[in-house]
């Protein structure tokens, strides 16, 4: 089993930045690729960013090209997702996600563990 807790989550005004983080414990961390995932009111989950296993690759969703960046420190089984210059539509629950390969990958379907959810509120 592979337990995923996101943390870092709140409200900020628009312009703001927030840092989330989601620590993993349990089976192995540093050999798959891990993304994040956000559920905003009404709309369906969606991919925002991955990074393979060993860092050597990520992608961003386009909305949030530029202003997040996602890291992850395997030595402390965790990754993060700095967010700059929040906007109000990126106010939803975000998820973090363990893949199943190497490679970073967009679809949920290539995920299979998930953290329970921070929730995010940009406000303006």
């Amino acid at each position: 089993q592979v337990q995923l807790v996101e943390s870092g989550g709140g409200l900020v005004q628009a312009g703001g930045s927030l840092r989330l983080s989601c620590a993993a414990s349990g089976r192995t961390f540093s050999d798959v690729a891990m993304g994040w995932f956000r559920q905003a009111p009404g709309k369906e989950r969606e991919f925002v960013a991955g990074i393979s296993w060993n860092a050597g690759a990520s992608h961003y969703a386009d909305s949030v090209k530029d202003r997040f960046t996602i890291s992850r420190d395997n030595a402390k089984n965790t990754v993060y997702l700095q967010m700059n210059r929040l906007k109000p539509e990126d106010t939803a629950i975000y998820y973090c996600a363990r893949g199943y390969s190497r490679l970073v990958l967009t679809e949920q379907v290539n995920y299979d563990y998930w953290g329970q959810g921070t929730q995010v509120t940009v406000s303006s």
